[in-house]
């Protein structure tokens, strides 16, 4: 059940209101925007936006599918870009495994769920539950087939979580994992490995 999927609001997210305070003030890189105003990056996919064929797109070449929710004037966004998405550990892990699909919070393209019903992306942003941004929510190819987003989604990410948690999050639901553990001992696990291959952790960089 996706009770026992999702992630709530805490944890990582916890650590990320003082973000936009310690971002590099040196650092005057602005994302592109698109024409709705929201930030993007040239590897997202161009999708027609129903969900089952998205995730069949994205299981016919090795990979899972990623739901990424903004909107315009975000700051956390603006971070999501300006941070996690031009680290070359997590572009690549993203490219390598996931098929990236972002849905505007108060847009107006048609989204079909995997249970068939069509709606507006600010609806189907109600009828998932997805309250702010950014959202990001992920699909192992493993559930396609599920009959609905609460079926399919194998971990949530609400809010801006920093680099380490983030990509920890995209490991965790791209491998089978999230069926049987914790997120949290996930985290922990990961990183007294990476400590052990005398690699430096940076929980809150």
């Amino acid at each position: 059940m996706i009770s026992r999927r999702v992630v709530l609001a805490g944890l990582a997210a916890a650590a990320s209101a003082a973000t936009i305070a310690h971002a590099q003030e040196t650092d005057d890189y602005e994302p592109p925007v698109d024409a709705d105003g929201l930030y993007t990056q040239e590897w997202f996919h161009t999708s027609f936006l129903d969900m089952s064929e998205d995730l069949a797109d994205a299981a016919a070449q090795g990979k899972n599918l990623m739901i990424l929710w903004e909107q315009r004037g975000c700051p956390y966004c603006r971070e999501l870009h300006r941070v996690n998405f031009r680290r070359k550990d997590i572009v690549d892990f993203l490219q390598d495994n996931y098929l990236v699909v972002q849905l505007n919070l108060w847009g107006d393209r048609e989204v079909t769920d995997f249970d068939g019903e069509t709606l507006p992306e600010k609806r189907m942003a109600k009828k998932w539950f997805v309250n702010f941004t950014p959202t990001v929510m992920l699909v192992n190819r493993r559930d396609m087939g599920a009959r609905s987003m609460m079926e399919a989604e194998a971990f949530r990410m609400p809010g801006y979580f920093k680099p380490f948690h983030f990509l920890s999050g995209l490991e965790f639901a791209a491998g089978d994992t999230y069926r049987s553990q914790h997120f949290q001992r996930f985290v922990q696990e990961r990183a007294d490995r990476m400590r052990e291959q005398g690699i430096e952790v940076e929980l809150w960089k």
